[in-house]
């Protein structure tokens, strides 16, 4: 019988912890996949902060960090600047990359540090009860908002891609999704050339994984997908926004 798929070497053999229909896992195999094709894994380092992704420390095979709420990145820059010659990535999500962290990424960025950020953004916050985040979108339900996220009240949802690739330290800043098959693709794609960004010495480099939350959401994985693909799309388009 031929194999028509594998785990990558890259990935430890353990329980998935994550919620049925979340994007995380597909975006760890893709980051597995991503350092073992790229042949970095004896010298590659990740940061993962407070959130869902906190336990992918239990997932891939190389020197994993926590840090706290929003400070993977300081965390990132220590180890990248002790050890330049070695290849860090944070993975975090929107609650803490965009709100509690929002100083920390924007001045990695600003300060061009050689560092990769993968980027989940499923417009809300996961762990901590489905509140709203800073990428929720007007008029999505979050239980701290529960009539939907008004823009007189809260403002307008934050686009941290076109945010941070204003800043001249940025070398690489593209958005992708996970929705089907063909965007998975081209996520795997734009964190190959994050990596790679940095493997070059280029500079910071961000990817932006437009991402479901079916729990939170309150909706199927099929009507997650469809959401996201009707809704967040439109605000947060996709593309590539910076490349050095």
């Amino acid at each position: 019988m031929s194999v028509i798929f594998k785990p990558s070497p890259v990935m430890i053999d353990t329980p998935m912890h994550y919620c049925p229909g979340c994007s995380h896992g597909i975006v760890h195999q893709i980051v597995a996949e991503v350092i073992d094709e790229l042949g970095i894994q004896s010298k590659c380092a990740g940061v993962a902060p407070i959130g869902c992704a906190v336990f992918a420390v239990n997932y891939w095979d190389v020197d994993m960090y926590e840090a706290l709420h929003g400070r993977a990145p300081a965390c990132a820059t220590g180890y990248k600047r002790v050890h330049p010659e070695n290849i860090v990535f944070t993975y975090q999500g929107d609650g803490d990359l965009a709100s509690i962290g929002t100083a920390e990424i924007v001045q990695a960025a600003h300060r061009g540090e050689k560092i990769t950020t993968i980027f989940i953004n499923n417009a809300i916050y996961g762990m901590t009860g489905g509140q709203m985040a800073p990428t929720t979108l007007i008029g999505q339900k979050a239980t701290t908002c529960p009539s939907g996220r008004s823009k007189e009240h809260s403002g307008s949802p934050i686009r941290m891609s076109e945010l941070l690739a204003t800043i001249d330290g940025s070398a690489y800043i593209a958005r992708t999704s996970t929705h089907n098959v063909a965007n998975v693709r081209k996520t795997k794609e734009a964190i190959k050339k994050a990596f790679q960004c940095q493997i070059d010495g280029k500079g910071f480099a961000m990817v932006e994984v437009l991402s479901t939350c079916s729990t939170n959401w309150g909706k199927s994985v099929q009507e997650s997908n469809k959401w996201l693909e009707e809704n967040m799309i439109p605000y947060y388009p996709l593309g590539v926004f910076k490349e050095v």
